[in-house]
């Protein structure tokens, strides 16, 4: 057996993060290959230069995962979400990406996502607890 233990921390340290996320970067490479791993961050600004909402994400195996898609509640309803969207799809296919993946809240927007092209393929009930959590991807065509 070895001498490994484990430990625990709120705030770990930049090294030990790294270290966790290197190692998982390496075996991953190893079987699927080089990621092209790339950061995607979009803002909404208002007319005095404040952030009223975004989109950040990852494009990586040619796919673009949304992390974020948020709208101030003041300018929602006004298709400034839609344009987030198709915008970073655009740019996602722009750098070669075929696919979307992203995922999202009962209470959040798994309609809107839909409207989109989006297509549920799972869903995790009760997280959280009295909601489900969606998971949906599109393709993004040639």
């Amino acid at each position: 057996m070895h001498d490994c233990v484990i430990t625990s921390a709120e705030d770990p340290s930049p090294s030990d993060v790294e270290a966790v996320l290197a190692g998982l970067r390496s075996y991953n490479q190893a079987h699927a290959g080089p990621h092209g791993l790339r950061g995607v961050h979009l803002f909404l600004r208002d007319a005095h230069g404040e952030v009223c909402g975004g989109l950040f994400g990852k494009e990586m195996w040619g796919w673009l995962y949304v992390e974020i898609l948020w709208v101030h509640e003041r300018v929602r309803g006004c298709g400034l979400g839609s344009q987030l969207l198709r915008q970073a799809e655009a740019e996602a296919k722009a750098r070669g990406c075929s696919r979307v993946l992203l995922d999202t809240f009962e209470f959040q927007a798994p309609a809107f996502y839909q409207r989109h092209g989006y297509q549920v393929f799972g869903v995790l009930e009760e997280f959280p607890p009295g909601f489900r959590r969606y998971y949906l991807h599109k393709d993004l065509g040639a």
